[in-house]
């Protein structure tokens, strides 16, 4: 492509440095309509929790960057910072090059040693998902105040804990607590909005990073898209917060060692994209 080099490939969109015109040194995200999700009786279930390629859903990246528009300007009425530019075409984007959270290994020359290439951090509203699985013994829909873990961002992504990334140098106690606090704003404002269209946000994942040209604040990157959220409807929470119809909702499983979740009231990528668009 004249101009632009392709710098990443991911699951869900194409990033490029820009090089000449009036956003040269700028990146262009080109939102594909590459969806995950999972196989299940030899059929196609597209689900943004999962982190596996499964198909594509036409139309779905020019739908996911609109989305992402809407949210990226709605943050920036709420004064939170982001890389967001500007939207240049129905699935382009341009937004300041930003250095996601990272570090180097510190001794490549013994095998198997691997950088962090990045984090991701999840948020939930209710127990579900990976957290389940991981916590079996808390009640499925259980509210949980939108609590915040990171993740490494790769093929397979694995929990690093906030006492393990402070030890290890790759955060400081004060850049975690600025970035957990970030994360629950961020929650709070897409939660309220989902509501506000009588929807109701299960959990979700932001990434982060620091402006290559700024001061080094940690502020929000990538997206957010259909691609980073689950939502669900008929949310009915008691005194609590927990949803009071988890037993109709909530589909468990566990076989040969593996326990499994499913939600029966989840929006699907289709449905989700028309709210905002």
């Amino acid at each position: 492509m004249a101009n632009h080099d392709l710098i990443y490939s991911g699951k869900s969109k194409d990033v490029y440095e820009i090089k000449e015109g009036p956003f040269a040194g700028k990146y262009r995200f080109v939102f594909t309509d590459r969806g995950t999700g999972y196989i299940e009786n030899g059929k196609v279930v597209f689900d943004p929790g999962y982190d596996t390629v499964v198909g594509e859903i036409p139309g779905k990246g020019a739908i996911a960057c609109k989305f992402a528009t809407h949210f990226f300007k709605l943050l920036k009425e709420k004064g939170i910072p982001s890389h967001y530019i500007d939207t240049i075409s129905d699935n382009e984007m341009i937004v300041e090059p930003a250095i996601p959270l990272s570090m180097p290994a510190e001794s490549p020359e013994f095998q198997g040693s691997a950088p962090l290439l990045n984090l991701e951090f999840t948020w939930r509203n209710n127990a579900t998902g990976s957290f389940w699985r991981r916590y079996p013994f808390v009640k499925p829909c259980r509210n949980i105040h939108k609590v915040v873990e990171a993740w490494t961002k790769g093929d397979t992504d694995i929990l690093i804990t906030f006492e393990a990334l402070e030890e290890t140098g790759a955060m400081t106690r004060e850049e975690i607590e600025w970035s957990v606090r970030l994360v629950k704003n961020i929650a709070e404002i897409v939660s309220q909005e989902f509501e506000s269209k009588g929807l109701h946000v299960v959990d979700g994942k932001f990434e982060l990073g620091r402006l290559k040209y700024g001061d080094g604040k940690i502020v929000i990157i990538d997206e957010i898209s259909p691609d980073v959220l689950r939502v669900c409807r008929g949310y009915s929470p008691d005194s609590k917060g927990d949803c009071t119809l988890y037993r109709q909702c909530a589909v468990t499983n566990y076989s040969d060692g593996r326990r499994t979740i499913k939600n029966r009231n989840q929006v699907t990528a289709g449905d989700l994209i028309k709210v905002f668009v």
